[in-house]
């Protein structure tokens, strides 16, 4: 819904007509009514103004579209515990390889370090 209808709408619902708005505003019929149109392009101050006639907030005229957006400190801390146990686990198995692999890489390099070195036959 674009301003003009939103404007509209709510001037319908408190009962004014354009020739009402139009005297609240000090401006003429046609002039409210090309806002009403989106003939005019509607500037904050006037925004205001038709807002306060309204009773409404500036921003109940405006052509946006709002969504709720639900920060409460409850579901930010239990995402924030969900983040924290995701990590641990990862860390948890990054110890794991490391300590799997570190393990193996030593016991490698002990049996290169004790084995005895074969002894090759020259040949006389």
């Amino acid at each position: 819904m674009n301003t003009g209808d939103k404007i509209r709408n709510i001037r319908l619902q408190k009962g004014y007509s354009q020739e009402n708005m139009a005297d609240m505003l000090g401006i003429s019929t046609t002039a409210y009514g090309d806002i009403e149109r989106n003939k005019t392009e509607l500037t904050i101050s006037r925004a205001t103004e038709i807002a306060k006639v309204l009773s409404v907030g500036i921003v109940d005229l405006m052509d946006i579209e709002l969504h709720p957006v639900d920060f409460s400190m409850e579901k930010l801390q239990l995402e924030n515990e969900k983040l924290k146990a995701e990590v641990e686990k990862w860390q948890m198995a990054a110890a794991y390889w490391h300590e799997k692999y570190e393990n193996r890489f030593t016991g490698n390099v002990m049996r290169i370090i004790t084995e005895e070195p074969e002894r090759r036959k020259i040949g006389f």
